[in-house]
């Protein structure tokens, strides 16, 4: 199969946006035709394994691979001794180039299991048996692991997302002096791992000064830059190709230092070389969330108005590279209050360096702001529904702009009245099932609308199918199918007459498929350039004297069932094939390109979600089980009922990891992660997630985007810990701030 790995509907109707058809690729994917980036097959290929350092900190004093190169198979053997000089990339404007992120390029050694060299050989079994047989000493100091120890190196960060570390909004002092009921707790959030279903993985082909690259990844244009710089070839030269991601969640969104290696060794043996990160190496090498402790005070009168909110505290960065994670960013906008004090600071550890994970900064910040606010809903022996509709911001309470569109109340109200939240019990330990406590908690989930610049193109081919293309990504979340319904309904195809391709440089830009907003850009291309395409071909209608449609213009014209027909006269028209057909023309094609201008947004945009779990107790034992979810979200207008329910679905059973099982023990004696597995490192399993009744509503919001969109793929994790969290506290009386909440934080 080609690279293009071409994809098409599967006999589904016309007029397609909204509608919860079945996914395009599906096929491909139960069949097993869908090529993730380590299965294209190229001849003579060679197999790259990577070795980590075993020490957390220090240097390398020596390293033989003498026995290693005389291994049968082996091809090459690459360390900091024998790798090519890099050149940095700056992908902020806001960083200074930084030469310690780069792979094999000094002795040093910053964590545990950084690449320290690549074996390269004629086989992985081969690979393997030579990585084993390079022997490496170590000049070892005692790392930096543990957060409440490392405090005093805490410095501010540059920036938290688009604001200073510290912040103050009215008068903060006063709003605490103004209070009569208070809430001052510490919550913490441990490091979290992505995991995803496909490791990350590199194949190569390497022509000279020409590359293509097939890389597990969410940003195909990143890859070539980074690939670009770091070896000072021209970014033409390098073609990179991601058809299918196997799950993602952030991990994949930066180039990590593996491309850069994998690129090095397939241009010294001179021949195509594959290599994959193990499961164990991806845990230490591309990224997780990083730990955070969060101090929150909330200062509120008897009727529960808040008088002011205090938000601050720590999370881990590298020792070589900084990264925050900002949890501070959802309280600035979150509840309407006048004043806000909010801090952050950055503490250096002996780890990689933290990266995005679903939802960051909304994720973990919004787990200790709906934990403080519903204590504080029972300080003042108030429904927590009921406190959070008393501090509901009618405007954005930071930048004062009106919202683009907030169906929030709806959301609370249609998701409360299926959970049965007016049947809770507001006292703790009052309802049970025979034996067992019955818990029932709710918060609300918010997440920004993010979008970036992006291009399409869109071909209408004589035969009457058509084209979109971009170079966008697929993670597994049902982008394929969207775009493929954007560009129905704007063409008025059926969606087994369009086919869209994605995954390639050699397609027009698209940046980041993260922070939800893949179909807000990218889909407002495929609608701009299947636009366009339509322009066209009513203008080579308009000029044919045979034409029922000449001398009409674009605006009288309407595009629907493969034809174009006059608005106010439907029968007359002609289908697409026609128009092309008589007029000697292979195809028409459009092309846009999508701006957003932020610095003079008239509205604040986001998404917003109400979540209500229900938990049962096993008061002996401590076990959790979730029972019931229920959730409500406004993500704008749905492009497929199906994968954004799905998408709802998806963030809430990672919610359930977060709340009850997910956290990465690091030793803090040799500075390395112990459970690095999936079988020490516990996700929810089917056994662990009741039926997820998610609503999506059916919503518009034209300030978000030109197709109406807001995000949708991180809002479904967000405060899905702390409804659960919230659940146990009111079955158990017992109040998790650490989480996850184990069995023995609850006996």
């Amino acid at each position: 199969m080609s690279a293009n790995q071409n994809i098409t509907g599967n006999n589904q109707t016309n007029g397609a946006i909204g509608k919860p058809i079945d996914r395009v690729d599906g096929r491909l994917k139960v069949t097993g035709q869908a090529r993730f980036a380590a299965e294209w097959p190229q001849d003579n290929m060679t197999h790259a394994v990577l070795i980590g350092s075993t020490i957390a900190s220090g240097r390398i004093r020596s390293i033989d691979t003498k026995d290693a190169l005389k291994s049968p198979g082996v091809l090459a053997v690459l360390t900091y001794q024998n790798m090519p000089k890099l050149k940095p990339v700056v992908t902020n404007p806001r960083e200074e180039p930084n030469a310690r992120r780069l792979p094999l390029q000094t002795p040093d050694i910053y964590y545990s299991n950084q690449y320290v060299a690549v074996v390269v050989a004629e086989t992985i079994e081969k690979a393997r048996q030579g990585a084993r047989l390079v022997r490496i000493t170590y000049e070892q100091q005692t790392p930096a692991t543990v957060l409440d120890s490392e405090r005093g190196k805490a410095f501010s960060p540059k920036v938290v997302f688009d604001k200073p570390p510290d912040t103050n909004r009215g008068d903060v002092p006063a709003g605490l002096s103004a209070a009569e009921v208070k809430l001052d707790e510490t919550y913490r959030t441990p490091t979290e791992h992505h995991n995803p279903m496909e490791p990350h993985a590199t194949t190569v082909v390497s022509d000279g000064d020409k590359l293509t690259v097939y890389d597990s990844t969410q940003y195909t244009y990143g890859v070539r830059h980074s690939i670009a710089t770091n070896f000072g070839i021209p970014e033409e030269n390098v073609h990179v190709i991601c058809k299918f991601t196997g799950g993602a969640f952030g991990c994949k969104g930066t180039p990590w230092q593996h491309i850069a290696v994998a690129v090095a060794a397939a241009r010294q043996v001179k021949r195509p070389l594959k290599l994959y990160v193990t499961r164990q190496q991806m845990f230490a090498n591309v990224g997780h969330r990083a730990e955070t402790e969060q101090h929150v005070v909330l200062a509120a009168k008897r009727t529960g108005e808040l008088t002011a909110i205090v938000h601050e505290g720590f999370s881990h960065t590298a020792t070589y590279d900084e990264y925050v994670e900002p949890f501070t960013k959802p309280t600035h906008m979150m509840y309407g209050t006048p004043n806000l004090k909010t801090s952050q600071k950055l503490i250096p550890l002996n780890v990689g360096v933290p990266t995005y994970m679903r939802a960051p900064g909304e994720c973990s910040g919004m787990f200790a702001l709906e934990s403080a606010l519903d204590e504080l809903a029972y300080k003042l022996k108030m429904d927590p529904l009921r406190l959070r509709l008393v501090n509901y911001a009618e405007t954005d309470p930071d930048t004062k702009l009106p919202w683009s569109t907030k169906l929030l109340k709806d959301c609370y109200k249609q998701a409360a009245d299926k959970f049965g939240w007016s049947r809770r019990k507001p006292e703790p330990r009052s309802m049970r099932e025979g034996r067992y406590l019955i818990g029932m908690g709710m918060a609300t989930a918010v997440y920004p609308v993010n979008h970036f610049p992006s291009s399409a193109r869109v071909r209408i081919l004589r035969d009457g199918t058509a084209i979109a293309e971009s170079s966008t990504h697929d993670l597994g979340t049902g982008t394929y199918t969207v775009l493929t319904q954007i560009a129905c309904e704007t063409l008025g195809l059926p969606v087994e007459k369009v086919q869209v391709i994605i995954g390639d440089t050699n397609l027009p830009k698209a940046m980041v498929s993260g922070g939800s907003s893949t179909v807000m850009s990218v889909g407002t291309s495929i609608q701009g350039a299947s636009k366009a395409a339509i322009a066209k071909l009513v203008e080579i209608a308009s000029a044919d004297s045979q034409s029922p449609l000449h001398g009409a213009t674009v605006d009288r014209v309407v595009a629907k069932d493969g034809k174009l027909s006059l608005k106010d006269n439907p029968g007359k028209g002609e289908v697409f094939s026609a128009i092309l057909s008589r007029a000697g023309i292979k195809e028409v094609e459009g092309n846009f390109d999508t701006q957003f201008n932020d610095k003079e947004k008239t509205h604040s945009a986001h998404s917003f979600g109400a979540h209500f779990a229900e938990v049962r107790v096993d008061p002996d034992l401590g076990e959790v089980r979730v029972t019931r979810f229920v959730g409500a979200y406004d993500v704008g207008k749905a492009m497929n009922m199906k994968t954004a329910t799905s998408q709802m679905q998806g963030g809430v059973i990672m919610g359930i990891g977060m709340a009850l099982m997910e956290a990465t023990i690091l030793d803090p004696n040799i500075g390395r992660f112990v459970n690095q597995d999936l079988a020490e490192y516990h996700v929810p399993i089917i056994a662990d997630v009741p039926v997820i009744d998610a609503t999506v509503l059916q919503s518009f919001d034209p300030y978000a985007s030109a197709i109406e969109a807001k995000g949708a793929g991180e809002l479904g994790i967000v405060s899905a810990a702390a409804a659960v969290a919230n659940a146990v506290y009111h079955a158990t009386g017992v109040r998790i701030r650490d989480l996850p909440i184990t069995p023995d934080k609850l006996l």
